[in-house]
């Protein structure tokens, strides 16, 4: 590699050592004393806050949220946090003041302000008329181990008067202690949130697997109809049929209308072979009645109309309701309304609108099914649409069309083992919670997987999304993005949304590897393989992140940076997003500018001085050698770059402790 001639280093280092005095100072930032701020409606604080779960259930039955709102020297707004072992936790880590500047002042709910009593789920209730007040963090008396709790689990109370406090816990048990005795005793907040992931992953792994289970016995039930033998067509047989039994259909070709079943029966072909044609104008079956069922057949001739409800679409509606109402009262190939339990399992379809709309059908099971959209995305539209109720989409193939699965306000639902291309996005999700998005494999996509509209606490782990324009695109908060593969997308993984997780995900050959678009730095990134990306991260909003979490950083492949000690971590920050360290190993002369004594000293001061942090991401723990090394030779293999490039030269860096100055 090429380095810079000594007149050009000069040239360089003078020209960084002006800019850092302009900076130093056009931009500090005036110290303000903690005693002259004083609290602001949590409202229009920038909010961190605990889960949606837990506001809109203490909206709705009228008891309270402790919380927390914090003034940092290096962030022009208030910082909001929803539970005040939140705040307390987060401003025990390091990376926090390295994001926000130092705490110039914090202040907790005042307990003492509303006498509060618990319901019978251990909900903090005020007297009547009176509203949460506000006090200082450090002359706050905080009962934490009582049996008050907020929805999503404990809950720790403050109160401005001990008094208050020691009362509280005498009557409903725990410890009263001061705010550094409760920052010394919250914990790590991701390590306790990585915990609640995980039990969550199995709950809902579990779930699934009874729901499946339970369907199949639907799939099972004795045959009581033959249409052809016992009932000259399928509307027939269906009427004839008793509950809980099965109308076969051999194997041959049935012409249809619009078949409504409004029973609980299994209607079951002979796999594909037996094809039900529809006339092509609406729906071929419309399900209504708990537990029905089809499956082993084809279907063909659904109507052409994806979307009926904009045309419904009034004044008095809000875009919530429209979009439902768009997007669940097309046409497709099988509707469940209302019909809980439902089940769609081993049929291929064939449409130019919707494959199976599940509309308020809590516990439904679509499996094993192959849906053949519209060639285009604009001509079709989504394969499955879950609307109103979880349930389970697995095994399934969508072909074409708009989007391979949409939720909207499905919560619950869980989307697993699925295979989508091409198509506009794999899996949609639309206000729709607590969702597990697992094992999906998305190609040739507009976007892979995107969640919208704010939703909470879902877990979209171990998906894989190639050669697509995006490949996973978050929103909404305390959700949890996990051992994801991306690779060969124009962008990669987006870190966006509100305390979100995202660990050990592979990202490689992308154009851009991740790309953040989150205002509040609030998210944490962590563990994760960035390898062999045009451009490792794309930041131009917001302040400077940082990508590390108590020493643990990320990989950024092999840089010519030292790692004197051996520990695997590299001596200095690193920089993904600047305009140096993104080049480097790969820019002429930038190891040089970076070693640079003006550079080393810019950074510095950046880490103490707030406004001269730049916008973009720093890893103050980059990682010498993949978290996961065999998943990103894997993953270089699918991009036919060589994967010995990583891996040896993250040898040689350690060997030769990274480039010398």
């Amino acid at each position: 590699m090429a380095l810079l001639t000594p007149a050009e280093t000069r040239w360089v280092v003078g020209v960084v050592a002006v800019i850092l005095l302009l900076a130093s100072v056009s931009f500090v930032l005036t110290p303000v004393s903690g005693e002259q701020l004083q609290p602001v409606n949590y409202e229009d604080t920038v909010d961190m806050g605990g889960t949606g779960v837990d506001l809109r259930r203490a909206e709705a039955e009228g008891f309270v949220l402790p919380r927390s709102e914090v003034f940092f020297s290096g962030y022009r707004y208030v910082v909001g946090y929803g539970g005040v072992d939140t705040a307390a936790s987060e401003l025990a880590d390091p990376s926090t003041r390295r994001q926000f500047g130092r705490p110039l002042a914090v202040y907790v709910s005042d307990f003492s302000t509303i006498s509060p009593t618990l319901s019978e789920d251990g909900f903090v209730v005020p007297e009547q008329g009176r509203a949460v007040g506000w006090t200082a963090a450090e002359s706050a008396h905080f009962v934490v181990g009582s049996e008050a709790r907020v929805p999503s689990g404990p809950a720790v109370l403050p109160f401005s008067k001990r008094q208050d406090a020691t009362q509280f816990a005498a009557a409903n048990g725990g410890d009263v202690v001061d705010w550094k005795t409760l920052q010394s005793r919250v914990g790590d907040p991701l390590q306790n949130r990585l915990a609640r992931f995980e039990r969550e992953e199995t709950t809902r792994r579990t779930w699934a697997n009874e729901t499946v289970a339970t369907a199949d016995e639907r799939l099972d039930r004795p045959r009581s109809v033959v249409v052809g033998e016992d009932a000259p067509t399928v509307a027939a047989a269906v009427e004839a049929a008793p509950a809980n039994t099965t109308v076969f259909l051999p194997a041959g070709t049935y012409r249809v209308d619009s078949v409504v079943v409004n029973r609980s029966v299994t209607i079951a072909g002979a796999g594909p072979q037996t094809v039900i044609r529809g006339d092509g104008n609406g729906t071929v079956f419309h399900l209504r009645a708990d537990g029905a069922a089809v499956t082993d057949l084809r279907i063909t001739g659904v109507g052409d109309v994806g979307s009926r409800g904009f045309d419904r679409r009034n004044e008095t509606l809000n875009w919530d309701t429209t979009v439902q109402l768009a997007y669940g009262y097309g046409d497709a190939a099988i509707v469940l309304d209302d019909a809980d339990r439902g089940v769609v399992a081993d049929v291929t379809i064939d449409t130019p609108a919707s494959g199976v709309i599940v509309r308020h059908s809590n516990e439904s099971v679509l499996r094993n099914l192959t849906v053949n959209g519209a060639d285009t995305a604009s001509e079709g539209f989504m394969g499955a649409i879950l609307i109103g109720a979880r349930s389970v989409v697995e095994e399934s193939t969508f072909y074409d069309g708009r989007d391979g699965v949409y939720t909207h306000r499905a919560d619950g639902s869980v989307v697993r083992e699925n295979q989508f291309a091409p198509g506009r996005y794999g899996v949609h999700e639309m206000y729709t919670s607590e969702t597990l998005v697992t094992d999906n494999v998305v190609r040739d996509a507009q976007m892979g997987i995107i969640v919208m509209t704010r939703p909470t606490n879902n877990l979209i782990v171990g998906n894989e999304v190639r050669d697509s324009e995006f490949g996973i695109v978050p929103a909404g908060g305390d959700s949890y993005y996990a051992e994801n593969v991306v690779v060969g997308n124009e962008y990669g993984l987006q870190v966006a949304g509100d305390r979100n997780t995202f660990a050990a995900n592979v990202v490689v050959g992308n154009d851009v590897g991740l790309r953040a678009t989150d205002i509040l730095p609030s998210n944490w990134v962590v563990r994760n393989d960035v390898v062999a990306n045009a451009r490792r991260v794309a930041s131009n909003l917001g302040p400077l992140r940082t990508w590390t979490h108590h020493g643990v950083g990320n990989y950024w492949g092999a840089l010519p940076l030292p790692d004197a000690d051996g520990d695997g971590v590299y001596d200095r920050a690193y920089q993904p997003s600047g305009s140096v360290d993104a080049r480097l190993g790969e820019t002429p002369g930038t190891t040089t500018l970076a070693q640079s004594p003006a550079a080393a000293t810019l950074r510095r001061v950046r880490d103490v001085v707030s406004g001269l942090r730049q916008t973009g991401v720093v890893d103050t723990a980059a990682r010498t050698r993949p978290f996961d090394p065999e998943a990103v030779v894997e993953a270089m293999n699918a991009t036919e770059t060589t994967n010995s490039t990583v891996i040896d030269a993250a040898d040689t860096s350690q060997q030769t402790g990274g480039a010398s100055a």
